[in-house]
Formats: structure tokens, C-alpha cells, sequence
């Protein structure tokens, strides 16, 4: 048989390159098995929770006394925070600053409105520490504010500058805050009323009045800033304080309209302004955006009874005057009016009034004028473009948070001062007195609009709430904000996230 026989097969065996392999069959186990992996591949997620629960933070190896020295000085930090007007999301940030820069990176904070608790874990085999302080007043003074805001960026930088810590020590530190906080205001009290009665004479400029509705609102403001003084010394609660407050000018009011003068509606709304302006309207709706919800409801409540308060003295003021046959016939529907260069006067007369009026720095006065007025020309440009009040409102306040951010970025004031003074003439004082106005007229014809104007007013106020927010979240994005500041408000959010 020579090499080109071919090889005998067996019948029907192919052989050589037609020979085709026959496929395996995959059991059914297997094939059930292989379907489940790949579905399980597709719909678990192998990436950690994005919420951190019960696993943030680690437990600091500090000794008890340094522990309990960085408490005391954060306590009080966060108590002078709170009670000179900043927000519970930056006094939260602010406190985790404090504690980060002395070493205590454990440190938990909760806040309601009535008082702040700082934690702080020492692990297992070492007891933790928690202390609360009562907050037992709540006045604007951004003079206070920023020093103590100065006093822990010194302390912060001066622990980024070197490895060792703070060049301050806690003692030193906790010192140096008290002497800040007992220092005198840099103005008389006599200056704080005349700041209010400026606040009441751009609010009437506004609305187009004359240099005599000037004098007239002045002269109110002066006597409620004097009275509301007066009560405090004397103890008397804030709910009474505020009816008497909103009776004085409706008592001038109804006295100007007795004796036959110009339509005293202006008096009133600016009495209104200048009293919201002392409420925590902006802090209730910011801390409700932040996450903040206990606090956000305390001063919602707070803002609620005050300006119940309002409509209560209001009322009486109108109800003895018609048991004496008296009957003011205010007008319902009083409307901005002047000229843009005489309205943005009078926006800036209020930010330069509400200065004076919370003991705000030189350069904070001069930079919340300029916001203000430009504010104001933003909320006109937005009405004429057609949008309603609370839309336009929101994106003058937009403005409002985004130059104050970039104030304190740049001149070191604090923020909450400029985004405060910058709102105040955006305040929905006008819808609050038409609202009370149709209540007042006792006809039941009149409540459906009445609600409407309050639904106006408080979505005015959300919406200065979200403009603020939106702008300075825009101006942190472009300028940016120092390490330990990023860190501290991601912890200080109402809902912690933690990164990816």
C-alpha cells in the first residue's frame, strides 16, 4: 500500500478535513445558572450607598481636657453665631471649621431653635462628650458677626499654615471671643432709630410719595423703634410688642386721614416693611431649603405669630375708631410708583437704613447700598419684561446671593449681612397690607382674595429664599471655597452625601 492509498473507515465515519466536530450540549443547571449571573451583573449595583449610615466619621484619640475646651470655645462660637443672625447651615459649617482646625474631626452638631448641642466621639474604651447651650436671644449685629467669622478664619488658616495645629491655642482662643463679644457697638442707639426711620422713608419713596409722606413715615418709625425698646427693657412679650408696634402707624394713619390729608395707605406699608424686616422670614425659608427642617418650623411659627401680631394691632387700631364713628377708607391696591432713579434712592435708603440699624461695618454699608440699588433695577428690568412679582423677586435676590458671596470672598464681610440689607425692599410688605386690608373689611366676598394675597406674600418670600440660594450656589461654583469650608458644609447639609 503505497502513501496515496487512502486509510479504510469504518462506514459512514468522515474522516480527514471533513470531519466536523459535533457541538456540546450546556446542561440546563448550568444554563439557569449563567442567565442568573448575568441578570444579578445587570441589576445589583457593586458601587457603595450613596447616604453614609452609621459609618461616617471616625474616633478621635484627644485627650478629655482638650476635648472638652474644643466644645466649650464651639459652643460658644455657634451660640454667637446664631443669636447675631447667621443661618443654621453656616453656623453648623462655621462650628466644623473650629473643630477640624483643632484636631477634632468627630464632632457632630445639632441645632434647634432654641439652642445647639456639639458631640464629640472618643471611640470605645473612651467616654464621648455632648454639651448644650441655651440660645436665649436672637438680635441681628453683623459687627459681632464678623468678628467672630474673622476670629476662626485666623484660627483656621493659622492651622492650614502649619502641621502642628493652631499658632492660637483653645485657651487663648476662647479669650480672645469673649473680649470680641463683649465689645461696645460702633454706634449710639439714637443712630439705629434714625437707621429704621430711613428704612421707612425709602419704603414710601418707593411707592411714590412726597417729601411730606417722608416726614410722616420717619416720625412713625422713630416712635416704633422707641416703644419696641421700651417693651424689651420691660419684659413684655414679642407677640404684644409686635401689636402695639403695627398700631402706631396705623394710629398716624388714621389721624391723617381724620384731619383730611393724602392717602395714608404708605404709612402703613411701611410700617409693615420695617417690622418683617426684624422677622426671620429669609432664615426660616433658607434653613427649610438647607435641610434644616425643626429650626425652618420654629421661625416659621415665630413669622407666623408676628405677623398676627401686625394684623391684630392693625385691626384694633380701625375697630376703636369705628366704635368713635371714625372710618379710615385706605386704599386697597396702592402700586409702586416714581421714577426708576427715585425708587432705587429709596432701595438704597432702606439697605443703608437696615445697616444702621443691625451695628454693620463701614464697608458692609457701602456694599449693601450697591447691591441693593442694583437689586432693585434687576426687579424692575424683570417686571417690565412681564414677569410676575415672586418670579422676578427670585431672580433680583439671585443677584442679591451671588454678590454677596462674592463679597465675603473678596472684602471678608459677612455674607448674610449684604444678602440681608440687599432683600429688604423686595419684601413683600405691599401684599401683607392688601391681604390685611380685604380681612379687615370683615366680608366674607373679600377672604377668597385675601388668601391670595397671602399666597402671594409667602411665595414672594420663597422665592427670595430660593433666589438667595440659587445665586450664592452659582457663586460658590465660580469662586470656589477653601478645602476646609467645602468639607465642613458637606457635612453641615440636612441630608448628608456622602462622595462617590
Amino acid at each position: 500500500m503505497n502513501e496515496h492509498t487512502p486509510l479504510t473507515s469504518m462506514p459512514g465515519e468522515v474522516t480527514g478535513p471533513q470531519r466536523i466536530a459535533r457541538p456540546q450540549l450546556i446542561p440546563a443547571a448550568r444554563l439557569r445558572r449563567h442567565l442568573k449571573d448575568a441578570a444579578v451583573h445587570v441589576v445589583r449595583s457593586s458601587s457603595p450607598p450613596t447616604t453614609a449610615i452609621g459609618v461616617g466619621g471616625t474616633a478621635d484619640e484627644a485627650s478629655q481636657r482638650h476635648a472638652r475646651a474644643v466644645c466649650d470655645l464651639a459652643l460658644r462660637v455657634g451660640e454667637a453665631l446664631l443669636s447675631t443672625g447667621a443661618s443654621a447651615a453656616d453656623t453648623v459649617a462655621t462650628v466644623l471649621r473650629l473643630g477640624h482646625a483643632y484636631g477634632i474631626r468627630s464632632m457632630h452638631i445639632d441645632i434647634t431653635y432654641t439652642s445647639i448641642s456639639v458631640s464629640v466621639h472618643r471611640g470605645v474604651l473612651e467616654d464621648s462628650l455632648t454639651v448644650m447651650r441655651v440660645i436665649t436671644d436672637r438680635s441681628p449685629d453683623y459687627t459681632r458677626l464678623e468678628a467672630v467669622q474673622r476670629h476662626i478664619d485666623d484660627i483656621v488658616r493659622s492651622a492650614e499654615a502649619t502641621s502642628t495645629g493652631p499658632t492660637i491655642d483653645v485657651e487663648a482662643a476662647t479669650d480672645q471671643l469673649v473680649t470680641l463679644l463683649a465689645s461696645p457697638h460702633p454706634y449710639r442707639r439714637w443712630v439705629v432709630t434714625a437707621g429704621v426711620a430711613l428704612m421707612s422713608v425709602g419704603v414710601v419713596m418707593l411707592y411714590g410719595a412726597g417729601p411730606f409722606m417722608w416726614v410722616v413715615a420717619a416720625l412713625s418709625a422713630a416712635i416704633v423703634d422707641r416703644v419696641q425698646r421700651l417693651l424689651y427693657i420691660w419684659g413684655i412679650a414679642a407677640f404684644f410688642t409686635q401689636v402695639l408696634s403695627a398700631a402706631i402707624p396705623a394710629g398716624i394713619a388714621l389721624l391723617m386721614y381724620a384731619i383730611g390729608r393724602e392717602t395714608p395707605s404708605v404709612v402703613v406699608i411701611s410700617g409693615i416693611v420695617v417690622l418683617l424686616a426684624g422677622l426671620s422670614v429669609l432664615g426660616a425659608a433658607q434653613d427649610a431649603i438647607d435641610g434644616y427642617y425643626v429650626t425652618a418650623g420654629a421661625r416659621g411659627l415665630e413669622v407666623m405669630m408676628m405677623t398676627l401680631g401686625i394684623a391684630v394691632g392693625v385691626a384694633l387700631v380701625l375697630g376703636i375708631a369705628r366704635r368713635f364713628g371714625v372710618s379710615m377708607e385706605a386704599a386697597p391696591f396702592v402700586a409702586l410708583g416714581g421714577t426708576p432713579l427715585i425708587s432705587t434712592v429709596g432701595a438704597a435708603l432702606i439697605a443703608l437704613g437696615f445697616c444702621l440699624s443691625t451695628y454693620s461695618g463701614a464697608r458692609v454699608v457701602v456694599l449693601s447700598i450697591v447691591v441693593a440699588s442694583g437689586a432693585w433695577l434687576v426687579l424692575e428690568a424683570a417686571l417690565v419684561l412681564g414677569l410676575a412679582t415672586p418670579a422676578g423677586v427670585a431672580v433680583a435676590a439671585a443677584v442679591v446671593g451671588a454678590l454677596a458671596f462674592a463679597s465675603f470672598k473678596v472684602f471678608r464681610v459677612p455674607e448674610a449681612a449684604i444678602a440681608t440689607a440687599g432683600i429688604v425692599s423686595l419684601l413683600p410688605g405691599l401684599a401683607v397690607y392688601r391681604a390685611l386690608y380685604l380681612i379687615m373689611q370683615n366680608n366674607e366676598a373679600t377672604v377668597p382674595a385675601a388668601v391670595i394675597y397671602f399666597v402671594s406674600a409667602v411665595a414672594t418670600g420663597l422665592g427670595l429664599a430660593a433666589g438667595l440660594a440659587i445665586g450664592s450656589f452659582a457663586a460658590r461654583r465660580r469662586f470656589g471655597l477653601d478645602p476646609a469650608a467645602l468639607r465642613a458644609r458637606r457635612r453641615s447639609r440636612g441630608t448628608y452625601v456622602a462622595e462617590a
